[in-house]
């Protein structure tokens, strides 16, 4: 099932949540992959790039949560993951991303909180900071092919994040609340 969105306008992604919920019934995980990207320097910025960065990546988690929280809360169960950017954690800065970069750190900050507060709910949340995916469509074996100057050499593909967000939705995963997961290849910086 496909629900059109367009997570940068405001009530956006709480509806399509609603509308995932009235054709599903019940959503058990939600992942929230989103938010746009701009590169480029803060002198070279405008508001508009600010209201952006913030209303797709960080406002839209906020209703992504508000959406979902309820009904995961009346059934005791509920997977969340947010996705930050590799060093989002640490608030680790990079040149040209001061508000995606901060955007971003907004969301870690906001899921990690989450995570104390619904933790006794049987609802986890977590976050990956996915690195080095350098192409969107290559899959694993297409990636190992692509060099990186991450520790692995290569970089990583969309099945390396999907196999990390599978991890944290089990529901095996009760214990693991809280965590921020780098899916890297052990790259440190922000970016290459």
């Amino acid at each position: 099932m496909a629900i059109a969105a367009d997570h940068g306008r405001s009530g956006e992604t709480e509806r399509s949540v609603r509308q995932a919920q009235e054709a599903l019934g019940t959503i058990d995980a939600y992942i929230h992959a989103v938010g746009p990207i701009i590169v480029k320097r803060f002198a070279d910025s405008t508001m508009d790039d600010y209201r952006s960065m913030v209303a797709a990546n960080f406002e839209s988690a906020v209703e992504g949560a508000f959406a979902v929280l309820p009904r995961m809360r009346e059934r005791g169960f509920g997977r969340l993951v947010f996705f930050g950017m590799n060093g989002s954690h640490l608030t680790q800065p990079a040149r040209a991303m001061s508000l995606y970069g901060g955007a971003k750190a907004a969301v870690v900050a906001f899921a990690r909180t989450l995570a104390l507060e619904e933790a006794a709910r049987g609802i986890t949340v977590n976050v990956v900071e996915p690195g080095d995916i350098r192409n969107k469509e290559a899959d694993r074996a297409a990636a190992r092919e692509i060099p990186a100057k991450n520790p692995t050499g290569h970089a990583g593909s969309w099945e390396d994040i999907a196999y990390a967000v599978r991890f944290l939705i089990a529901p095996e995963a009760g214990f693991i609340n809280g965590q921020t997961l780098a899916v890297s290849g052990g790259l440190v910086e922000a970016h290459e």
